[in-house]
């Protein structure tokens, strides 16, 4: 069933008189909506995913205005909305992304104080440091989801000093989730700290030995499979040292591999195939 069909279903699920039971209607329609998540993630057709997702947001913004203390269908939403935007919308409407980010933020941090953190965003810091302490394995996904749109948000609001100041908090949640399953979403954490030590200058923190560490080990835990790990070690690693042999050649590696070799990410495997034909596209001015 094509991706926007299905969500026709759902909405007239949600909609339907036949269940007055507000909080049971939208567990029952949140299991179907994984299964569109699932769908999605594994379509090859960007253009039909570029189209679908935005009737699929909108229904889980309805979702959560309807039970708003479910931390599964928060975290769901921040992850969806996060990939969304990074997938489609960031390099070619940054303003937009900011806003889509915002709420993928928003969702996450909503969920982690379902959990029991106490303003995440806002309480001192020795306090959000003490509430990272008790987290666990089952936290990771909350952790990992709200650490990546959160620095999302972040790196593309760099202008501001209070977005600026939220840094360390991202930091800390990312190292927790690496010392908690470093291997979560194909050495994810590894990936986000490889972008993290790459992008910002020395004197900020910045390292880009470790950063290169962070990357070959995501490589390792991804199994060379999720593509858009070389996109990231291309652009994030390879252009900083100026290692124009090093950046053609791991974006090669990407168009050489078939999309479908890990047929749950079929959708970012596309994703990041056409973000290396862009890149290598460029690669003259690049290194000009």
């Amino acid at each position: 069933m094509q991706i926007p069909i299905l969500l026709c279903v759902l909405c007239l699920f949600l909609l339907t008189g036949c269940l007055s039971n507000k909080k049971l209607t939208v567990a029952a329609a949140g299991t179907l909506l994984e299964g569109v998540a699932k769908s999605a993630f594994q379509q090859s057709d960007l253009k039909l995913v570029r189209e679908g997702i935005p009737a699929y947001l909108m229904l889980m913004d309805g979702m959560i205005e309807s039970v708003p203390d479910n931390e599964q269908l928060l975290i769901n939403a921040a992850r969806t909305y996060s990939s969304f935007t990074s997938a489609f919308i960031e390099e070619t409407d940054p303003e937009y992304a900011k806003l889509l980010y915002r709420r993928a933020r928003d969702y996450a941090l909503r969920s982690l104080e379902i959990r029991g953190f106490k303003n995440p965003a806002q309480s001192l810091f020795d306090d959000f440091k003490e509430d990272l302490k008790g987290c666990g394995r089952n936290d990771v996904p909350y952790l990992f989801w709200a650490g990546t749109s959160w620095g999302s948000w972040i790196k593309l609001n760099l202008d501001s000093m209070e977005a600026i100041a939220e840094l360390p908090r991202v930091e800390l949640m990312m190292k927790k989730v690496l010392e908690l399953d470093e291997g979560f979403y194909y050495g994810g954490p590894h990936i986000f700290m490889g972008i993290w030590f790459a992008s910002w200058p020395r004197d900020a923190g910045g390292d880009l030995k470790k950063a290169q560490k962070h990357f070959q080990r995501a490589l390792e835990m991804g199994q060379g499979r999720f593509l858009m790990t070389y996109v990231y070690y291309a652009n994030y690693y390879a252009r900083q040292i100026l290692d124009k042999d090093l950046f053609v050649s791991t974006l090669q590696k990407v168009l050489d591999t078939p999309a479908d070799i890990l047929p749950e990410v079929t959708l970012l495997n596309t994703v990041a195939r056409k973000k290396a034909g862009d890149l290598l596209n460029r690669k003259e001015e690049i290194f000009e």
